[in-house]
């Protein structure tokens, strides 16, 4: 069904003592560093395991535009490149923070004008640092203001450029993934502290398993013009998308295994495992998955510095406003310019349900309990819908706005909590 037919979500409580197996979508931040490669290398890929998110959508389309042929066959892609020589185009990248900025940096490879848009949501988000990196690599771009729509003239031959790393990694994954293509190379100099450093890890072994490597220096990352071979991914399941059912076991003292998300992982957000054991919540991991445990008792406040894992924010502050005491959680003052205001959009929920919540310069400070049912604006924000969801699990009378804005990342959220509460 379309948004317009389902304006309001009503979340159902969900019985303690639930056991349940819950299988999340592949990880979009994989599959879309995994299309990027594969699109960009020579020769025949194959994707597995891919989710069927907007996000994830909207880069899956740029495809053909960009020059690579792509048959997609359920959850797999085959994917045929373009040996480093994309084509110049027009993309829409919707609501896809990460899919815009990366194509940004691919269409200034391509010889040619390309156009880059969204709709209003994505374009109000910054996309400054990264439209100016490109032009110290030799692009021509217009835009409008720091954000979007742009025109990007390319090609870019490559070279040194400096980047202000605080605001987002997905400039500089943007930056990297486009490196091997770049005939000089590139070397990326970062200023100030990073921010999600996991997801630029991540960038860096996703270009390994498609040839391509990246070289750490103390402040750099170099990457040589090596360009990229065709490979087989198959992407791993979500970890961000994990932590909603893992929040519902341990607010619900329910039991649930979330499939396939093992010991080994590519994702920073796997966090979300070692966050709980510190609230108390039993967490087991094995070849099978990650089993959590909710005991029923209260939950220990948190204090968490999570500017590196950034994405479980929302449902930790949710996590936070059951616990006893208070929690504070820091270091993310820069997820005010997500799909949301991450930080005020947040706490302006919490406290309709009751919460009682400081906005800090870097963060938030929670007091738990007291809470109740409220309804609840996710202005546009896929991961305020879902956190909003947990917490209507344990507490009646949650009415969430807007709800099928969550297929950005994870279509089948609502029907896994129908499935849990039923």
């Amino acid at each position: 069904m379309s948004r317009g037919e389902f304006d309001l979500r009503s979340v159902g409580v969900i019985p303690r003592g639930v056991s349940a197996l819950v299988s999340v979508p592949g990880s979009k931040s994989i599959a879309n560093r995994a299309l990027v490669c594969a699109s960009l290398a020579e020769g025949d890929s194959r994707i597995l395991n891919l989710p069927d998110g907007d996000d994830t959508g909207a880069l899956v389309d740029a495809l053909p535009i960009l020059g690579a042929l792509a048959h997609r066959h359920g959850a797999a892609i085959d994917i045929t490149g373009v040996a480093g020589r994309p084509l110049a185009g027009r993309f829409n990248a919707g609501l896809a923070g990460t899919t815009s900025r990366f194509l940004c940096a691919v269409a200034a490879l391509a010889t040619g004008e390309s156009n880059i848009t969204g709709e209003a949501p994505l374009r109000a988000r910054p996309f400054g640092d990264l439209l100016e990196a490109l032009r110290g690599l030799g692009a021509e771009v217009m835009a409008d203001g720091a954000g979007l729509p742009a025109r990007i003239v390319g090609p870019i031959r490559g070279g040194e450029v400096s980047l202000d790393a605080h605001v987002s990694s997905q400039f500089v994954s943007a930056l990297l993934l486009a490196g091997p293509c770049m005939t000089d190379g590139l070397v990326l100099r970062l200023d100030g502290a990073q921010v999600s450093r996991p997801y630029i890890d991540m960038t860096i072994e996703v270009m390994s398993r498609f040839g391509a490597s990246v070289r750490e220096g103390s402040n750099t990352l170099s990457v040589d013009p090596s360009g990229y071979r065709a490979a087989t991914l198959e992407v791993e399941p979500d970890a961000s998308s994990a932590s909603y059912p893992a929040a519902i076991a341990a607010l619900c003292g329910a039991e649930i295994l979330i499939e396939g998300l093992g010991e080994k992982s590519l994702q920073g957000d796997v966090a979300f495992r070692e966050l709980l054991a510190t609230m108390g919540v039993t967490v087991e991991v094995s070849d099978a998955g990650t089993r959590v445990v909710g005991s029923g008792e209260p939950l220990a406040p948190l204090e968490a510095d999570m500017r590196h894992c950034s994405d479980l924010v929302p449902t930790f502050a949710v996590l936070a406003a059951f616990a006893e005491g208070r929690s504070r959680i820091t270091g993310i003052g820069f997820i005010r310019n997500k799909e949301s205001d991450r930080i005020a959009d947040l706490a302006a929920g919490l406290a309709a349900c009751g919460a009682r919540v400081t906005v800090e310069d870097d963060g938030l400070q929670i007091e738990g309990g007291g809470l109740h049912g409220a309804r609840v604006p996710t202005h546009h924000d896929h991961r305020l819908a879902m956190a909003f969801g947990v917490l209507g699990c344990a507490v009646p009378g949650m009415i969430v706005e807007d709800p099928e804005v969550v297929t950005k990342s994870w279509p089948g959220f609502w029907t896994m909590l129908d499935g849990l509460s039923g």
